[in-house]
This record gives structure tokens, C-alpha cells and sequence, in this order.
């Protein structure tokens, strides 16, 4: 895993189509029990290379039911973007994970965590590709039907602020969804 690790950091091979250039920011762990794939790192986690360090990430800490220190720690939660650099600014948000990097990387990693209980699909990129024909048509209908998926994968929107609209339009995902995300993972946290 460690070698493998080393080898992500070091990835260059979409970096001419990387503005910022290339910062991998990927975190496992062979007893990592929960995998996180998002999308992609935004500019701030690019600057600091500390996954999740945004308003995004404490709104996923939140959903989670975990402070700061569980959900850096590597055993309990894996993360594992779609894309593992900044991809850069588009007219409307950041631009899509590049897809160079879920098929050169995300088998070889998920293969050395065995322990994986659960896999947090967050937005729509890491839904389409784990799912793939099983994905509903938008990804309010995978989100919806996130029992369908279980228990190996819990399908979550992205928990960023400009999705405020989202939220207020699907209350339903505060009532049910989140209750469902909090108890699979309390379930799965050390000493509870």
C-alpha cells in the first residue's frame, strides 16, 4: 500500500492538462473501513493537500456524525477522489475529475483494503462509474434510491455549499438519508 501511495503522489500523466499542475491528494489504509470518492480537490485542498479541508468537508463531517480526528484517521475512512488533482475552474464551478485517474488507479487501490465495509459515492462522476447502468437517471433519483445500493455503496450528493438549492428542494435526504449515513457509521467506529 505504502509503494502504491508513493506511486499516486508522484502521478504526472495528465499534468499538461493541469493548470495548478498535479497534487494527487489520496488517503488508504489496508484497515481502512470506509471509502470516500468524491470528485475531485478543490483549489484549497490542492493548496494544502489535506483532503476535505473546506467548507465541504465539514459539511461531510457533519453528515458523518464524526469529529475531525475520526475522519482523518486513515484506518477508519479512506479517501479516494474520482480525480485526485485540481482539474480547474469552469464557467459554471470546478471542472469535472479528470478520467485518467479512477482507471489507472482506483482497482490496485481498493484491492489492498479488504476491510472495507462501506463505500460513500458522493456526486455524480463516482456514481456513474461505480454503479454504472444500476445509476438512475439524475443523480436526485440514485441519491433517492440509495437503499438499492446498499450495503456495500451509500450514494450522497456533494456536500458543498453551492448546492444549498439542492437541499432545500430534497428535505427528504436530511430525514432519511443522513439518519441511514450516521448509523452505518457509528456502527463501523471504533469503541461505540
Amino acid at each position: 500500500m505504502e509503494e502504491l501511495l508513493i506511486d499516486i503522489k508522484q502521478c504526472s500523466i495528465c499534468k499538461e492538462h493541469l493548470l495548478l499542475g498535479p497534487r494527487p491528494v489520496a488517503v488508504a489504509d489496508p484497515e481502512s473501513k470506509i471509502i470516500i470518492i468524491g470528485q475531485a480537490p478543490g483549489t484549497k485542498v490542492h493548496a494544502s493537500g489535506i483532503p476535505w479541508d473546506d467548507a465541504s468537508g465539514r459539511q461531510l463531517r457533519k453528515w458523518l456524525g464524526v469529529t475531525n480526528e475520526q475522519f482523518y484517521d486513515k484506518k477508519m475512512f479512506a479517501i479516494v477522489p474520482m480525480g485526485f488533482c485540481y482539474p480547474g475552474k469552469g464557467k459554471t464551478g470546478d471542472l469535472p475529475p479528470r478520467p485518467e485517474c479512477a482507471p489507472q488507479w482506483h482497482e490496485q487501490l481498493l484491492s489492498k483494503m479488504p476491510k472495507v465495509e462501506l463505500v460513500l459515492l458522493i456526486g455524480m462522476y463516482a456514481q456513474n462509474y461505480y454503479l454504472k447502468k444500476e445509476a438512475k437517471r439524475t443523480l436526485t433519483e440514485t441519491v433517492a434510491n440509495y437503499k438499492a445500493y446498499l450495503p456495500k455503496f451509500l450514494t450522497l450528493p456533494h456536500p458543498s455549499p453551492r448546492n444549498r438549492f439542492w437541499f432545500t428542494k430534497n428535505p427528504w435526504f436530511d430525514t432519511e438519508v443522513i439518519p441511514e449515513l450516521q448509523k452505518r457509521v457509528k456502527e463501523m467506529l471504533p469503541n461505540t
